[in-house]
Formats: structure tokens, sequence, C-alpha cells
């Protein structure tokens, strides 16, 4: 017999609204409509198209401001998903709301972690509450340059980030070497003519000249590697998939950077969406993958809009689809968006999330070069990393390692945030030093107390680490990490402490739960910390903490539980958790 999902219809039925933005959305007709219950045209075809759950539920928020049980029901119904597994993928985000709202209005999204907090977030909040304003206190919105960060919800679907909200603008630098960033500061316009005019699709034209082969080739030479934390060698990745005989891959870009202190992504899909699109087709050319998919923060609305508009004019344009350029070549890229979990950031997360299971990681092997995005073999890179192919093919492998340092070639965006006077994205050598870097940004404000690399899952540092080379060889020597380029500055007026215990609460409440050392890990974790922020530190405490961290880094599935106590553990080391308030 057909394993025929149980599917659980309730009394309630969708809303004409509901109805009919679901049904625009999925292309399963009804075969047979009996009162309000639809028996919907086979099993095999509403599961086919069940990677369309997370748009059917964003298309829901927004038509209402909420997700009624009924229109979740017909959604369910629609994909041939049994009602309780939709809905226990539907909770699994924070974007998501399932009551009905007491009153009208947008519901303002207000981050809560400590760079917000530090440029008073609790004011804000206070101040949206007494206009009467609906406020969800959330974790990092990715706007850790300008504090407080708001990600506004309306009714409709025309939400707003920070940058269509207020206008503020981010800090770029403009001081060399301005190569990733160099058109973000060049172009006044954000459309095809104007990234062409700056050198886009030299790169694509390029490729297509010296073939898939080649291309790899030179990745390899140049030394790349993954820019998203772990390092790994793009040119080894993509050749692996390249190698793979079989008629379906993907290229995915996680563009879902939700690590407190990252923001980096969010500016170039913002100011140069051109560019990642390019270099994803020229990663589909190359190792035979004819679909690419970005996933974006679902609170990136600005990012979203422009790569939308940019992956449209593309397409018109000839730059994407079938004869790109002229050629025999096919490329397709479609955009999804997130909901608000962290999570979703660790690679085989984000190909569930996809799909329209929970975003929860998957064991390894098999890798993503093997069984990926829908069990084939496929590429994922981060939006920096696709820029720096980019810049490899454009100067050519020389030029590219001429600089940065012989196992840290090119350079690297760093996010700077916090105690620091011009927060924003820094574009630096490999080989900067810590010193060198906060006095690009007009150095810190107050006396430094510490600075925490590589966001909250990172290592935190003080003033005797400022003249460590930051390069990916050097932090590994001092048991540091650069993770994703995040650089939170936090003076001698910052409780410490509190931060960590803020740090542990994200982690807890960011946990998909799916593996118990990290399940109950950082619950733990979070109290212990708690203590030490109320009544002070203690030898038992810290030996507790140490359990908790080998436990998770040793056992944990994912990233996330690996690296949930880096940086309370790089505290202790360095005696910050003494500096307390109590």
């Amino acid at each position: 017999m057909p394993n025929v999902p149980d599917l659980k219809f309730s009394d309630v039925v969708p809303e004409p609204d509901e109805r009919s933005v679901i049904d625009d959305l999925v292309s399963v007709p009804p075969i047979e409509e009996k009162g309000e219950r639809w028996v919907l045209g086979g099993i095999a075809r509403g599961q086919e198209a069940r990677h369309l759950l997370l748009p059917g539920l964003h298309a829901l928020q927004d038509t209402r401001g909420w997700i009624s049980p009924g229109g979740l029901n017909y959604l369910a119904e629609k994909l041939q998903i049994p009602i309780a597994e939709a809905y226990g993928v539907a909770t699994f985000y924070d974007l998501f709301q399932f009551e009905q709202p007491d009153t009208e209005g947008p519901l303002h999204h207000v981050c809560v972690d400590p760079i917000c907090e530090m440029g008073n977030s609790a004011s804000y909040i206070a101040e949206l509450r007494s206009k009467g304003h609906r406020v969800h206190e959330s974790p990092c919105l990715g706007q850790c340059e300008r504090p407080p960060a708001a990600f506004v919800q309306i009714k409709g679907g025309d939400n707003r980030d920070m940058t269509e909200a207020t206008g503020r603008s981010i800090r770029i630098a403009t001081a060399d070497p301005k190569r990733l960033l160099r058109r973000i500061t060049e172009m006044q316009d954000i459309d095809l003519e104007s990234y062409e005019r700056h050198g886009g699709y030299q790169a694509l034209r390029l490729a297509i000249q010296e073939g898939g082969a080649r291309v790899i080739e030179m990745l390899k030479e140049s030394g790349l590697t993954g820019r998203g934390g772990a390092a790994f060698p793009t040119g080894i990745k993509w050749e692996a998939v390249a190698r793979q005989e079989t008629s379906t891959k993907y290229v995915v870009a996680n563009a879902d950077e939700s690590e407190p202190g990252t923001f980096k992504d969010r500016v170039i899909l913002e100011n140069d969406p051109f560019a990642l699109i390019e270099a994803m087709t020229i990663a589909g050319i190359s190792t035979g993958c004819e679909k690419g998919w970005i996933y974006i923060r679902g609170e990136y609305t600005t990012a979203t809009r422009r790569l939308e508009a940019a992956i449209d004019e593309a397409a018109l344009a000839g730059r994407l689809g079938q004869g790109i350029l002229g050629t025999s070549f096919r490329f397709d890229l479609e955009i999804r968006c997130g909901a608000g979990a962290y999570i979703c950031g660790e690679e085989t997360s984000l190909f569930n999330s996809i799909e329209g299971y929970r975003g929860e990681p998957r064991s390894k092997p098999p890798y993503p070069t093997d069984s990926g995005l829908f069990g084939q073999p496929t590429i994922i890179n981060n939006p920096e990393t696709f820029l720096n192919v980019l810049e490899i093919l454009n100067y050519g492998v020389d030029s590219y390692r001429s600089t940065g340092t012989p196992e840290s070639p090119g350079t690297k965006l760093f996010c700077l945030s916090g105690d620091v006077a011009e927060p924003g994205l820094y574009e630096a050598e490999f080989g900067i030093t810590l010193r060198e870097l906060l006095a690009r940004a007009g150095g810190g404000v107050g006396e430094l107390q510490a600075v925490l690399l590589g966001g909250a899952a990172g290592t935190f540092v003080d003033s005797r680490h400022l003249e460590i080379p930051l390069t990916f060889e050097d932090v590994r020597a001092h048991d540091m990490t650069l993770g994703s380029g995040a650089v939170m500055v936090f003076s001698t007026k910052v409780n410490l402490p509190s931060v960590l215990t803020r740090f542990a609460k994200f982690f807890r409440d960011e946990s998909c739960g799916q593996c118990v050392p990290c399940r109950i890990g950082t619950v733990r974790q979070h109290e212990v910390l708690t203590q030490i922020s109320r009544r002070g530190q203690s030898p038992d405490r810290n030996e507790l903490l140490q359990d908790i961290a080998t436990v998770m880094t040793d056992s944990s599935i994912c990233g996330l539980g690996q690296t949930a106590a880096s940086a309370v553990q790089s505290a202790i080391r360095l005696g910050l958790l003494e500096k307390s308030d109590t």
C-alpha cells in the first residue's frame, strides 16, 4: 500500500483571500470538491510541490497579518501534507504569527541582542509601545551597524527593514583595497546597464570561453576558501559537483546570515545584486547545474526586492534562462525567503527549509556535493565567496594571490559594530591586524575591554591580541576564529557577563532541539550564566560551563551546538566573566 498521509481536516475553512493567494501559488488543482473538503489531484502531485510550503506560509502571513487555522489547513491540503506536519514546520519560524492580532497596524520586530541593547533598543521599544504599536522583541536582524535595528511586518506584505523604514544608510569604507566592494562604492544606479558599465558579465564571458574545467582549476590555483566560516576550498567543492554524473544538480547561495554581528551579505545584495547572479551563473555553467536557489533572510526586504528586480532584468536581457549570452547554456534562479530561524544558516538545515521541512540539520556524510538539495549534488557558498570568483576571473590568479597571505589570499569583509567610532562594512587584505582594522573604523569608543571575533559563535580577544594578523592560519594558531567576519567591540562600560547571558539565551532559543547535547546544553549554559550575572563567578560554575561546552562541542550534530560555547570559553580564559557589576 502507498504511504498515504494522514490528513486531518478541521471545521475551520479558509477565507476567500487566503484561498485565492494559495491557489495562485500552488498549481495543483482539485479534481473533486465536497463541501469544504478538497480532494486533490494525487498524493504524488501534491508532494512534488512541497517546496512551496514556505512561500505559502509567507503568503498567508502577508495576506492577513497572521496564519489562520483555515488558511494553514487549505495550504496543507493543497500540498498534500499532514496538517500536523505543516503546523510543525510553520511554528519552527519566528516571523509567523498564529493568533489574530488584537489591533490593526504593523508589527515591529526590534532587536534586543547586545549590540542593539547598547544602542538603546529598550528606549525604542518603550517609545513604540507608548504610541500603541505592537512590538516583538527579536534576536539579531542583521543591521548591527545602525542600532537599534527594526523590521516591520505590515498586513498586505509591504514589509520594511531599516533601510526602507528610516532611510538610514550603511557605511562602506572607501579606502583601498576596493575589490569586492568596488562597484558598491562606484555605481550610482542598481541596474544591468550600470553593472555592465562597471565590468559586469566580463567574468561570465571568460568562463564560457575558457570552459568549466579551466574555471575550476583557476579557483583551486587561487586558494579561494569559503567566507562563511568553515573556509573550505571553493575549487575542490565545485570540482566534486562537476564530476557527478547526473542530469540534476543545484547551485545554492546561502544568504541567510543570522549570526549576531554579521551584515555583509545584506549589503552585497542591497547594492550589488547582479554580481551574485553572475557568479552563480558561472558556477552553474562550470559544473553542469541548470538551476540555482538564493536563500535569503525574510527580514531582508530591501535586498530581496532588489534581487528580484535584478533577476527579472537579467532574464529579460538573456543573462539567465535558456541561451545565456547566445550560447546553449541554461541557468535559472529562484529566491526562497527564510522566516526567522538562525539554524537555517547551516547548509543542510537550509536545504530542508527550501524543501518544505523543518529547518533541522542532517547528519553528514553524505555531504552536499554528493547529496544536497532535493537529494542531488549541490554547490553551496555564501555571497562573499561568490563575489571572490568574479575577482579571480576578472583579474587573474596572480593578481588575486598578490593580496593577503600565501595561506589566506585575497581580501575579507569585516562587519564592525559596537563601541567603535564608525561602525560599518570594511574590506581589508588578509593579514591586517585587529589594531589596524579598528583604526580604519575611527578607533574604539571608550576604554577597550574586549572584541568578539566571528559573532556570537566566535571568540573573545582583548588588548593582548591586537597585533595578531587576521588570517585563517594565524587565528587558528591562537585558538581564535574569524567566522563570517563579525567584529563586535565592547568597552569597559559594558557588562560582559550580561552580554554572554544574552548570547546564551540566543542559542537556547535558536537550537532546533533535534539533538540532546545542544537541546539540553544550551539551556544549562544559559542557566549557569544567569547565575553568574546575578551572583558572580565561582570555580564550580566555571567547571560546569566547561563540562557543558565539552559535551556540546563533541556531540552536537551541527555547528550551532558545536560553537554555542565558544565565546563563553574564550571569556573564561581571558578572565572576562570576573568583570561583573555584582
